[in-house]
């Protein structure tokens, strides 16, 4: 039988500025170990600390501009657009833009914070 999902969770984001994460599934809201599907949503001037995944991240962007370094130069990714950052590569992910940005990541295995492998300073 199909599980529906009635509403997401509200998790806390890393960076220097608040940002909201509604996981829908994920280890969090759905105790999905496999895969996590979350809506973010991210002010101007939001920088997260680099990252070193143990999974592959999938992000569509909705809205704004996501703007994704790593370690050959930096992209910006558009609304209407995607990019995937692929486990074991260093990333780090802003939103310098004037209208921040809305967009899905989905993240397989399911992202923690054990696996993210974040920079240890910012």
């Amino acid at each position: 039988m199909p599980t529906l999902i009635e509403e997401p969770t509200r998790i806390e984001a890393a960076g220097n500025k608040p940002k909201q994460i509604d996981e829908f599934v994920g280890h969090v809201n759905s105790n999905t170990a496999s895969l996590s599907v979350a809506r973010m949503t991210s002010p101007s001037g939001w920088v997260e600390p680099g990252q070193t995944p143990e999974f592959d991240e999938f992000t569509l962007v909705l809205g704004g501009v996501l703007h994704v370094e790593h370690r050959d130069g930096a992209l910006d990714v558009r609304a209407g657009q995607a990019v995937i950052a692929h486990r074991g590569e260093w990333v780090r992910y802003s939103t310098p833009g004037p209208e921040g940005a809305v967009y899905v990541a989905v993240c397989l295995p399911a992202f923690s914070p054990d696996n993210v492998n974040r920079d240890a300073s910012g």
